[in-house]
C-alpha cells in the first residue's frame, strides 16, 4: 500500500513540463539565469546566508529574468524547519520567479496531517525535529515522543500559510534542456507517463543509470559529499543538515556555476 499518494494535479503537471518548446539538452532558455538551491532540511541560516549569496550574484551580473528552483526537503532533522517554511512562505526573493519542488519529507508531512496511520512514520523520519521547532514538545530530542497528544498538537501548530506552502509545491519543474526534480526519474519511462511519487522518492535504478533522456535531469535527495555533475544528471544535496554546507547549480546559457555556503549544522 502506498502512504504517500499523489493527487492528478501532480500528474498533470509531469505532463505540462513534457510538452514545452524544446531546447538543446544541457541549455536553459535565452535571457535566462536559474539558480537551482540544493536540501536544506531546518538549516535557516545557512538559506538564509545562500539568498544573500544569490542576490549579489544576481545584481552583480544583470539578466532579463531570475529564476530560483528548490529541490525540496526544507523540513526535518535540522532544528530551525518553521522558520526555513516562514522564510520561503513569507519572504520570497523580490525580482525572482520562484519554484518550489516537493520533497520527500514534506510528503511524508502532508501524509501524516491527513492519515493518522502514516504520521508516526514522518514524525520517526525526521519529523520530531520539526515538531520542536513548532514548540510541539521539549526542546530535547530524547524527551520528545510520538503520541496521539503530539500528533493533535503538530496539527493544530502548523500555520495555515506554510500548510498552504507545503501543499502547493510542485513535483517536477523543466527550464529548456533541464528538468529538476527531488529525487529523479524511472528509468526507460518517458516523461510524460512518470510516477509522481517516483520524482520524489526514486533512488535505484536512477542513480546508476546512465540516462538517455533529451535533457539533465537536475535533483537532490540523495546526500553527496560534493555536487555529482555528470551528463544525464547533476546532485546537488550535499547534506547540508550534517555537514553544514548547501549547494546552489546556476545554469545560465550551457554554462554551469556553483555557489556554496557553509556553517555549523543546527
Amino acid at each position: 500500500m502506498h502512504l504517500f499518494r499523489f493527487s492528478s494535479v501532480g500528474v498533470d503537471a509531469v505532463r505540462s513540463i513534457a510538452t514545452q518548446a524544446k531546447t538543446a539538452r544541457g541549455e536553459v532558455p535565452a535571457d535566462t539565469r536559474v539558480y537551482v538551491i540544493g536540501d536544506i532540511h531546518g538549516q535557516a541560516a545557512l538559506l538564509r546566508h545562500m539568498h544573500e549569496v544569490i542576490v549579489a550574484d544576481a545584481r552583480d551580473h544583470p539578466i532579463g529574468r531570475r529564476v530560483v528552483v528548490y529541490v525540496g526537503d526544507y523540513i526535518d532533522r535540522g532544528a530551525h524547519s518553521r522558520q526555513v517554511l516562514e522564510m520561503l512562505a513569507s519572504n520570497p526573493l523580490k525580482g525572482f520567479e520562484t519554484v518550489p519542488l516537493r520533497g520527500n519529507h514534506e510528503a511524508m508531512l502532508l501524509a501524516g496531517l491527513n492519515d493518522d496511520s502514516a504520521f508516526s512514520g514522518w514524525f520517526m523520519n525526521g519529523g520530531r525535529a520539526t515538531a520542536i521547532s513548532y514548540g510541539v514538545c521539549d526542546q530535547r530530542q530524547d524527551a520528545c515522543w510520538f503520541d496521539a497528544e503530539v500528533m493533535w498538537t503538530m496539527r493544530q501548530a502548523l500555520p495555515e500559510h506554510h500548510l498552504q506552502f507545503i501543499e502547493h509545491t510542485a513535483i517536477a519543474h523543466r527550464e529548456g534542456g533541464y528538468v529538476f526534480v527531488h529525487a529523479g526519474l524511472r528509468p526507460g519511462v518517458a516523461l510524460t507517463e512518470q510516477e509522481p511519487e517516483d520524482l520524489v522518492w526514486i533512488r535505484e535504478p536512477f542513480l546508476t543509470t546512465d540516462g538517455e533522456w533529451p535533457f539533465v535531469v537536475v535533483h537532490g535527495h540523495t546526500p553527496v559529499d560534493e555536487p555529482e555533475v555528470l551528463n544525464h544528471r547533476i546532485n546537488i544535496d550535499t547534506g547540508a543538515f550534517a555537514s553544514g554546507k548547501l549547494t546552489c547549480l546556476v545554469l545560465e546559457g550551457t554554462d554551469r556555476r556553483l555557489l556554496t555556503v557553509t556553517g555549523q549544522p543546527h
